[in-house]
């Protein structure tokens, strides 16, 4: 391992120079194909801890998709249904539980996935390359590789993929710094634990909380631990399925990542699972086209005629009475915050994407009314005591 590497430029390509370097010891990571950038190791060590504490917080292979350092999905290693296989591309691959999460932590939001960098939590294995290498991505980073996974991912993107190993042992400094217009900003790292114990403070009339939905919520807080804020973070089934990131007001975060729920849930249905394709569409052409079919600008692709481009004949189309309809089957949905919602107008718009189960930090002047909100729909909310803010 080296103290140092220098990067071909910064955030920006006018941005020279550029290096990642330890001041004291060696770097904890090992790059053994390509070159990242400046972007790429942001994305890296930041997916890395999220996908560090999943995994020591759950017991199961997590999976991360980050684009911009934020997360565009994130999930741990439970198997996928029929269903999931569809709608995630799988097709009927082998999938190894740590394929299986990065499956999900993909298709949370497989738009914004696009051109990703990857974090998996345990020693990338065969499955888990083969599905990385058929998506559109920058890079890895990992514990390990074996022998096959090394060699299918050497292979991607004319031999460039990025590729990085890092100490799963290594214990950065207590403390973190940063530059900011030439001033030294220092703190304590953000070392807090997220587990169960931290949803015990439940504020509601309804005390239900399934352990499904448990894992869920610590599966959304430690999403938010890593997302730029503010942030809220819809999760279902060992997965997240919408982040709202980097909005400045909360119910911006909370109507995005609802959105993007909903986007997912709605890829479920049966007229999308039914679109008829043409054959040899690429993989991003039909990850769009299936987001223009679910939204309401499909009727103008359907005026245009730009179907042609991509179906074999022309799809019925799915009205929104019908969207609505199906959505409202959409149940059990766990959602975190960063920070304290200010107004039950949050409540309100998750309440619409299914959501059953809430952690938040509490402490807003109109914690009444947020929790006579949640009260009025049956929404069992935990105070968790703790803000996630990330910047």
């Amino acid at each position: 391992m080296a103290k140092e590497l220098e990067l071909k430029y910064g955030c920006n390509p006018n941005q020279k120079p550029s290096r990642i370097f330890m001041a004291d010891g060696e770097l904890p990571i090992q790059v053994l194909n390509g070159k990242p950038g400046y972007i790429n190791f942001l994305d890296a060590f930041n997916s890395w801890q999220l996908v560090k504490e999943l995994k020591e917080a759950t017991g199961l292979p997590a999976a991360t998709s980050f684009k911009h350092v934020s997360p565009a999905g994130a999930a741990v290693g439970l198997p996928l249904s029929d269903v999931m296989r569809k709608i995630y591309f799988t097709g009927d691959q082998p999938l190894s539980p740590l394929a299986c999460a990065y499956a999900r932590a993909r298709g949370a939001d497989r738009m914004s996935s696009y051109g990703d960098f990857i974090a998996l939590s345990d020693i990338c294995d065969e499955d888990t390359a083969n599905l990385i290498h058929k998506e559109v991505s920058d890079g890895v980073i990992a514990p390990g590789y074996t022998e096959k996974a090394l060699e299918i991912l050497k292979s991607k993107r004319k031999g460039s993929y990025n590729i990085i190993q890092i100490d799963p042992d290594y214990v950065p400094d207590p403390v973190e710094r940063k530059q900011v217009y030439g001033v030294t900003f220092e703190q304590g790292r953000n070392d807090l634990r997220i587990d169960e114990k931290m949803l015990e403070n439940i504020v509601t009339e309804n005390h239900d909380l399934p352990q499904e939905a448990k894992i869920d919520l610590v599966l959304s807080l430690i999403t938010l631990k890593y997302t730029q804020s503010n942030s809220v973070c819809y999760a279902k089934g060992g997965q997240v399925i919408g982040v709202g990131a980097g909005q400045q007001s909360r119910i911006h975060c909370t109507r995005l990542a609802g959105n993007k729920a909903d986007v997912w849930y709605l890829r479920q249905h049966k007229k999308v699972l039914e679109l008829p394709f043409k054959q040899n569409i690429r993989r991003a052409d039909r990850d769009n086209t299936i987001d223009v079919y679910i939204s309401d600008d499909y009727m103008d692709v359907l005026a245009d005629g730009m179907w042609e481009q991509f179906f074999t004949h022309k799809p019925e189309l799915l009205s929104r009475d019908e969207k609505r309809a199906w959505l409202d089957t959409l149940t059990g949905v766990a959602l975190g915050s960063d920070a304290f919602f200010p107004f039950g107008d949050n409540i309100e718009r998750a309440h619409k994407s299914g959501v059953a189960y809430i952690a938040q930090p509490g402490g807003s002047i109109r914690d009444d009314h947020v929790i006579e909100t949640c009260n009025k729909y049956g929404i069992t909310m935990a105070f968790t005591g703790i803000r996630l803010f990330h910047h």
